[in-house]
């Protein structure tokens, strides 16, 4: 791969300088640029540092690994690709998020997943291995959300407000969730056989990237939560 030196670079000159770049290539000394590969496609891109705000946004195909912390916005409105990171995640990872995959090894802070979408064959996917800030999937309207608690388990898996304005998608909460408050319009319930199936693939996929192991990770408990048939929501913003 090739490497470029991004140390003291402002964030056009260093997308400018990826694009130049023939084949895939490793960001060294990256200290908060932000926007890094958006909607950038075709080349896979590795950093080394801390990325700053919406890294991948509009991400159309490429693979983006962070071998450390990411800051807010990571994968703002992506349409296709992954963003793998090593560390933690700020706030809004995700937001109208409306294809790819998002992989974190740890937390990631408030509204990860907010106004996450899909139509027809995209369907996007978050799945975060630590804990997740308040205001999980805030007007979720597709997707999947994935949170396995692995770091800190005695911990609350989420926040305040998970799931309010949902009307859309799923999501898949590693615990009993019997401290958690959910709102009004969605419905949480232990996860079937059949539910869990259905994230077996990102889970494996997880597991592989971050070393964990794939069985131990599904035998936990799951909480799986659905917007309620009856909400006022879906009918605005989810088509038929």
């Amino acid at each position: 791969m090739n490497l470029i030196n991004s140390n003291g670079m402002e964030h056009r000159e260093l997308n400018e300088a990826i694009r130049k770049t023939p084949g895939n290539c490793v960001l060294a000394g990256c200290c908060g640029q932000r926007f890094i590969a958006a909607g950038m496609s075709g080349q896979d891109i590795e950093i080394s540092g801390v990325p700053g705000n919406a890294l991948g946004a509009y991400l159309n195909g490429s693979t983006i690994t962070v071998r450390g912390n990411a800051q807010d916005a990571v994968g703002d409105t992506m349409n296709e690709g992954s963003i793998i990171v090593h560390g933690n995640i700020g706030d809004a990872a995700g937001y109208a998020m409306r294809g790819g995959k998002i992989y974190v090894k740890g937390n990631a802070g408030y509204r990860a997943g907010i106004h996450m979408k899909e139509y027809k064959e995209k369907k996007p996917v978050i799945v975060i291995g630590g804990r997740a800030g308040s205001f999980l999937g805030e007007y979720q309207a597709g997707g999947i959300i994935v949170v396995l608690n692995l770091t800190e388990p005695q911990k609350k898996i989420v926040g305040y407000f998970p799931c309010t304005g949902m009307h859309g998608g799923k999501m898949f909460l590693r615990s009993d969730c019997k401290d958690i408050e959910f709102p009004r319009q969605v419905t949480a319930r232990p996860a079937e056989a059949k539910e869990i199936q259905e994230i077996r693939e990102y889970i494996s996929e997880f597991c592989h990237i971050f070393g964990y192991n794939v069985e131990d990770v599904l035998a936990g408990p799951f909480t799986v939560v659905t917007p309620d048939s009856k909400n006022p929501y879906k009918q605005m913003y989810v088509p038929n």
